[in-house]
């Protein structure tokens, strides 16, 4: 993106009064109902006056064409509107959550699902998205978990490269993508408590070893926009923050888009405690480089004015921003043609829709994650006719099969548990009984639900959590199962007959207890429009079980925030007593990151490095031998860790250096490479400045975190360039 604005934009500029600069810093919400947005005469009049730029939550041909109408057609300047929509996991079509996504570790199908996504909310009229989410999460009781890729800052950083290329595609100016957002600058997924919306506060070295990677990822991606958090980093609130909104974003990445608050943020800055009214506020954050001023009661409508006859700001700053936000409407092709892909019209177009609902599908399966097999022959289903009693609140559960933010996506179209197991299944009888709700009793107690189980072959226990109890502002302090969902599961359990529970959350839920006495437990998050299929797909063996956990899975509550790349500290757990550990838990996780079981039986063995020295601008391949001697398809996901047991600064235990997905028939065998370019050794050293430390490092592969189950190498990197 150039730095010098085009022509045409320095002559609407120069049009302009400051009412109509300041409109296109201020992003108003439509109304918005289940069925969709509904214009209201106040926003219609906002834009015939040239006082908002850009308006939430407007889609759909009827409602895009009446709103585009009256800035083309009625509005002084007859500048079109920027208009935006969280589309996060999909569009009409819903795929996974972004955790259960994450769980693929499948870069294509990120960026495919962000592809089709964007296709369809272009299609109504859509320009612009807010997402992706790229914060990294490692603690569980943070409701907004459900909407990054995890806790690990590779996994996260490829997640932004994928999913900006999904929605951008190599030019905005195509109709079928959006405009992405990447968020929320920075280190909200680290709020205290692991309450939503709280201070965060991390050193300058976890920020740039942690949080900014997968931002930087975003930029190199050319990223049009970035949001700020909610939250203050160690004191400053990002919405105010300078030194990385200006600073760091625009200085040394180098990022020429545009800044837009996150919703009343803004605002938000006079409880923050660092500005005393609106005036303030909007000043604060407008030089701090905030170019959007999203739904903030008119922070900048009212406050920027005043702020302006105060010298709190210039006219300058305001037009630099009306430059940005310029040039992205340019950048997008709305001058040219404000409609986009609302005129091609092909919104319902069968095929389309039929491709788009495969993809779901298979985002669906590949998303599920079998935490635990303790019976072997559960799992998958047997080809006999049976008897199977399905039970519990997310069995029959359209609504909350799609997760939060689950955009344009229409519950009736939504596949649930049950259904697709009646239709995978139609030999067997299939019997159904709530059993209990998510978070109340049933009126009719739990005895319906356990005549049917007594009954059953098998018992699938589909448990969890609604979707209204992830996402946004809804954060936990427990992580067990809502409600009397856990007596229920006891009751299940308790009559002895083989059982297969479901997770269905946005999170991690610590029920050690279920993993102890279930013949299986699957997590299959919130799996979207086709969530039953795909889990089906899984049951029934059509599909090999393939996902693996982005985030560590703890066994209480008390052991978060828990992540992998911990550093070991100078009394790391052990038998001994005074090392780090608990007196009444093991620190271990109930599963490590990357866990996850598939339907085959995978050896791995003949790990090597090569070379065994090299130097920065080289890459080592590391390789392993890999065969399934199990009966059924083994999908298998390797990860690779590397280690540097003396450095510098302290170093975490692992750090994820890359993956590799392996599919291998029962009796196959095959060699598995992953490259390791020396350059992704780099670290920020003891001055912050991100290094390849020259010395021995330790190579971990294998099938997650877990020390126990890693092949071991080393490798030393020398001096000098090759």
């Amino acid at each position: 993106m150039s730095d010098t604005p085009s022509p045409a934009i320095e002559a609407l500029l120069a049009q302009m009064t400051l009412s109509e600069k300041i409109g296109q810093l201020t992003m108003l919400a439509a109304g918005f109902s289940v069925t969709g947005p509904v214009v209201g005469g106040d926003v219609s009049q906002s834009v015939r006056e040239g006082r908002a730029g850009s308006l939430l939550n407007v889609f759909g041909p009827g409602a895009v064409r009446e709103i585009q109408r009256v800035a083309l057609e009625e509005s002084r300047l007859k500048i079109p509107l920027l208009l935006g929509f969280d589309v996060v996991h999909g569009h009409r079509t819903v795929f996974p959550i972004p955790l259960g996504e994450a769980a693929s570790f499948d870069p294509a199908l990120w960026e495919e699902t962000a592809r089709v996504a964007a296709r369809e909310a272009a299609a109504d009229g859509v320009a612009l998205t807010f997402a992706p989410m790229l914060d990294i999460a490692r603690d569980p009781r943070w409701g907004r978990v459900a909407e990054g890729a995890g806790e690990d800052p590779l996994v996260v950083a490829l997640y932004a490269r994928a999913k900006v290329r999904g929605f951008q595609g190599s030019n905005l100016d195509d109709p079928d993508r959006l405009a992405a957002t990447a968020k929320h600058l920075v280190a909200y997924g680290a709020a205290s408590a692991g309450r939503d919306y709280a201070s965060t506060d991390v050193s300058e070295r976890t920020l740039r070893e942690t949080y900014l990677p997968p931002f930087e990822a975003a930029l190199e991606e050319d990223c049009a926009c970035i949001m700020p958090a909610f939250s203050d980093l160690s004191g400053v609130p990002m919405t105010a923050n300078g030194a990385l909104l200006d600073g760091w974003l625009r200085g040394e990445m180098g990022f020429r888009g545009v800044v837009v608050s996150d919703y009343n943020a803004v605002a938000e800055l006079i409880p923050h405690g660092v500005a005393a009214d609106l005036a303030e506020a909007a000043s604060l954050a407008l030089r701090a480089g905030v170019d959007i001023d999203m739904m903030s009661g008119g922070a900048y409508e009212t406050g920027l004015p005043e702020a302006l006859r105060r010298g709190l700001v210039t006219v300058d700053d305001i037009d630099r921003s009306v430059r940005r936000v310029l040039a992205l409407k340019e950048r997008l092709g709305l001058f040219r043609d404000p409609w986009r892909a609302l005129a091609r019209g092909d919104r319902g177009a069968g095929p389309q829709v039929s491709s788009h609902r495969a993809l779901a599908r298979s985002a669906a399966a590949r998303s599920v994650v079998l935490l635990s097999q303790r019976d072997p022959a559960i799992l998958p289903l047997g080809d006999r006719a049976m008897r199977i009693a399905v039970l519990g609140p997310l069995a029959e559960a359209p609504t909350d099969m799609m997760g939060s933010w689950s955009g344009a996506g229409e519950a009736e179209e939504s596949v649930t548990i049950l259904r697709a197991l009646r239709a995978a299944r139609p030999d067997c009888e299939v019997v159904y009984a709530r059993g209990v709700g998510i978070d109340q009793s049933e009126p009719d107690g739990f005895e319906p639900a356990l005549a049917l189980a007594r009954g059953a072959d098998l018992v699938i226990l589909a448990l969890g959590e609604s979707r209204a109890m992830t996402g946004e502002a809804a954060s936990r302090t427990g992580l067990d199962l809502p409600g009397d969902q856990t007596n229920f599961a006891r009751a299940v359990l308790a009559l002895g007959r083989p059982t297969v529970a479901l997770l269905a959350a946005g999170r991690p839920l610590a029920v050690p207890w279920l993993f102890d006495r279930a013949g299986a437990v699957l997590a299959i998050w919130f799996g979207g429009t086709e969530a039953g299929s795909g889990l089906a797909d899984v049951l029934t063996g059509r599909v090999s079980p393939s996902g693996r956990l982005p985030i560590t899975w703890p066994r209480a509550v008390g052991q978060v925030p828990i992540f992998f790349g911990e550093r070991p500290g100078g009394r790391p757990p052990s038998d001994q007593h005074y090392t780090s550990k608990y007196i009444d838990l093991s620190p271990d996780p109930q599963f490590p990151f990357g866990h996850g079981l598939s339907y085959g039986r995978v050896v791995r063995e003949n790990l090597r490095a090569e070379p065994a020295a090299a130097r920065e601008g080289e890459t080592v391949l590391v390789s392993l031998d890999l065969r399934n001697e199990g009966t059924h398809t083994a999908e298998e996901t390797v990860f690779l860790f590397s280690r540097k047991p003396v450095a510098r600064v302290a170093r975490a235990r692992f750090e994820l250096q890359g993956f590799a997905r392996v599919s291998l028939a029962p009796g196959q065998r095959t060699r598995c490479t992953i490259p390791l370019p020396v350059s992704a050794l780099a670290f920020p050293g003891p001055d912050l400045v991100r290094s390849v430390e020259r010395g021995e490092y330790e190579l971990l592969v294998g099938p997650s975190a877990d020390p126990a189950g890693l092949l071991r190498a080393r490798i030393r990197v020398e001096d000098g360039a090759s």
